[in-house]
């Protein structure tokens, strides 16, 4: 996929006429990786905001009712719904955090389990198709999303393995990958999230998706329970309250959260851009750190375009100096969802309140609309999903 916003609307103008009905019906097949067809791809987009969740709603309803589109507009609304949960529960990361270190250092001191993880990330467990999932995740960046799920519970009740180390091989590979989606869909479907209920990946269905070209039959265990976990479920926190600039001098921050700066609501004289690299813990070789890259490179062009001033790429060390250098009493950035780099986030906010520079992180619609819906399952945010597009997308 090529990382910039003229390729994504490109790739939602080419999907638009399949986005209906078509897509409801297919939407489960897995063609494989030449043929993406009944999907949109649009998901490595979507998570950097290179195009926004507005948007493509918006353009599939110029040609499809709510009820036609309604199956895809949901798919939107499953990232929405793991972000909004994750930023109400972020103790839930801080612990997979620790429990994916402690997983490191076990598959250190035993040789055993190393080998299975490498066998398993590399394609050589002699399961066909998991073996072409683990492939074509590194060849390509990206998987179906039937396929996630079948690789995942694989991954989990047949091989065995740490959920974890899953989640952080998707994580590290994935062009798409976000804190939050990522490790919450794995807990899914190890039965942690909602606790009890987990996926089992089945060959019948696994050929049934796949027209046939994998049929794993005796090869996975169909039988297992969901994992236990004895950790009780962390506490809700409050969902952070929107900010505005003031409207005077001010300084603007891009990071790999949000790369649509045009579309932020700007109030006041822009006498700076910085840009953070991307902290996304992918291999230098990967397709998903060339896509990162590119898609940074990508929003600085159009940034400097759009406001008319130069963008400078600046480290989060240097940054409280850099902004206190043009003289401006705020740094106006875009809302960073609980992951890496809202962690560099709070990080930075006390060096910039010692320079007396107001820290200003503004909070999309979309998100400011449904996060509170995702307190529980997914079922109350969908229920909102019309209202919300009918008040605010049309």
């Amino acid at each position: 996929m090529t990382p910039t916003r003229e390729a994504a609307l490109a790739q939602l103008q080419a999907f638009i006429p399949r986005a209906g009905r078509a897509y409801a019906a297919n939407r489960n097949v897995d063609h494989g990786p030449q043929d993406r067809s009944n999907v949109s791809a649009l998901s490595p987009y979507i998570r950097r905001r290179m195009i926004t969740e507005e948007e493509v709603v918006r353009s599939v309803l110029s040609a499809h009712s709510f009820a036609a589109a309604e199956k895809y507009i949901q798919e939107i609304a499953w990232r929405t719904y793991w972000k909004g949960w994750l930023e109400m529960r972020p103790n839930m990361l801080r612990r997979y955090n620790a429990e994916l270190a402690a997983q490191r250092h076990e598959m250190q001191t035993n040789s055993g389990l190393a080998k299975v993880v490498e066998r398993a990330q590399s394609g050589a467990t002699g399961i066909e198709c998991f073996d072409a999932w683990a492939q074509e995740l590194t060849e390509y960046g990206w998987l179906h999303n039937h396929s996630r799920m079948w690789f995942a519970s694989i991954w989990i009740f047949t091989l065995g393995l740490p959920w974890q180390l899953g989640a952080d091989f998707f994580y590290r590979y994935l062009i798409d990958a976000d804190p939050a989606s990522n490790t919450l869909s794995w807990r899914w479907v190890a039965g942690l999230h909602t606790r009890g209920k987990h996926y089992l990946a089945r060959a019948e269905n696994i050929e049934r998706n796949t027209q046939g070209r994998f049929a794993p039959y005796g090869d996975l265990n169909e039988t297992a329970g969901p994992l236990p976990e004895d950790a009780p479920p962390p506490d809700i926190v409050p969902l952070p309250a929107g900010q505005r600039p003031s409207g005077g001098k001010l300084a603007l921050l891009i990071t790999e959260e949000d790369l649509h700066p045009e579309s932020w609501h700007i109030d006041g004289d822009i006498a700076g851009i910085a840009v953070l690299p991307s902290v996304h813990p992918s291999p230098q070789d990967s397709v998903a750190r060339r896509f990162a890259e590119g898609a940074i490179t990508d929003a600085v062009q159009r940034a400097g375009q759009h406001f008319g001033v130069g963008a400078d790429m600046v480290n989060i060390a240097d940054l409280p100096s850099w902004t206190a250098g043009l003289g401006v009493g705020e740094l106006v950035t875009a809302y960073a969802p609980a992951g890496d780099v809202a962690i560099q986030m709070q990080q930075l906010e006390p060096a910039l309140t010692e320079k007396d520079i107001a820290f200003i992180r503004l909070q999309r619609e979309w998100d400011t609309a449904l996060w509170p819906h995702a307190k529980a399952g997914f079922f109350k945010l969908k229920t909102k999903l019309a209202p919300h597009v009918a008040s605010f997308i049309l």
